[in-house]
């Protein structure tokens, strides 16, 4: 298997793939197989389908399209063969989206400047978290008051308006710093881990009493759906939020309220 693995990462490297997703990709061909009882080249579709089949007794299926990809990846890059397998159909759910009202009760319960200063890139700048935790100094600009994304998902760099409400509390904070480490976010080992991050977010929904399941994303999909309630242009959003395609910009066309509660029934024009 080591071998194996070995091509693998290799194939992934020449192609450019983020750390991320090399991980990701490694973990799911590993699991993959550690589960087959044949060697890997004797493994037919059909094999590789009773596989995914297992995976969605316990799975979502966005983690099992995950898990597909990585595998069609292994057997097109290293040994030149097509795997032709439908992807698993993924339930459509709506995104949880925080009110305006929510939004200002959340930042208002977090009294940690640091803490606020991260929910509130979150939400103002729609910040996916691991562009957060990760943002450095250097990507700040805050004489021309733009934030700069470097590799976000795809690997592409985007610029996003900084909220003018926090440029001068954000300067202070780093001015008043007396560390060397280049991130906006930094710890002893380097930048504040993903996990550390979901729990300022989910411990802050607490306290101000939101019901909802609130994670970064939930914030990065409020900013989204604030700004198309706006007025704010879709493929304006589309840019902001790195996404290539503007099908999936247009999610939040369905999950904007307020939207659907601005629209006037026929039945009151009778």
């Amino acid at each position: 298997m080591d071998e194996l693995m070995q091509k693998l990462a290799l194939e992934l490297k020449v192609r450019n793939f983020s750390q991320k997703t090399v991980r990701v990709y490694e973990f799911h061909v590993r699991r993959f197989l550690s589960s087959i009882d044949k060697p890997v080249l004797d493994v037919t579709d059909q094999d590789i389908k009773a596989y995914v089949a297992s995976l969605l007794d316990r799975e979502d299926p966005a983690t099992v399209s995950l898990a597909l990809s990585a595998i069609k990846f292994l057997y097109l890059a290293v040994y030149k063969r097509e795997i032709v397998i439908p992807y698993p159909r993924k339930a459509k759910r709506l995104p949880d989206v925080l009110t305006v009202d929510e939004v200002r009760r959340l930042l208002s319960a977090e009294d940690n400047l640091r803490h606020r200063l991260l929910l509130e890139l979150l939400y103002g700048c729609g910040l996916r978290v691991s562009e957060a935790i990760s943002l450095k100094r250097g990507q700040v600009n805050f004489g021309e008051g733009l934030l700069t994304v470097r590799e976000g998902k795809g690997r592409k760099d985007r610029h996003v308006t900084l909220p003018v409400s926090i440029r001068a509390k954000l300067k202070a904070y780093l001015d008043s710093r007396c560390d060397d480490s280049p991130y906006v976010f930094d710890t002893r080992s380097g930048h504040l881990h993903v996990k550390s991050a979901q729990n300022i977010v989910a411990e802050a929904a607490s306290r101000a009493g939101i019901a909802k399941n609130v994670s970064p994303h939930t914030l990065r999909h409020s900013y989204a759906t604030h700004l198309l309630e706006a007025g704010t242009d879709i493929r304006i959003i589309q840019r902001l939020l790195g996404h290539s395609d503007i099908k999936t910009t247009q999610i939040y066309t369905q999950i904007s309220t307020q939207l659907i509660k601005n629209v006037k029934s026929p039945l009151d024009n009778i």
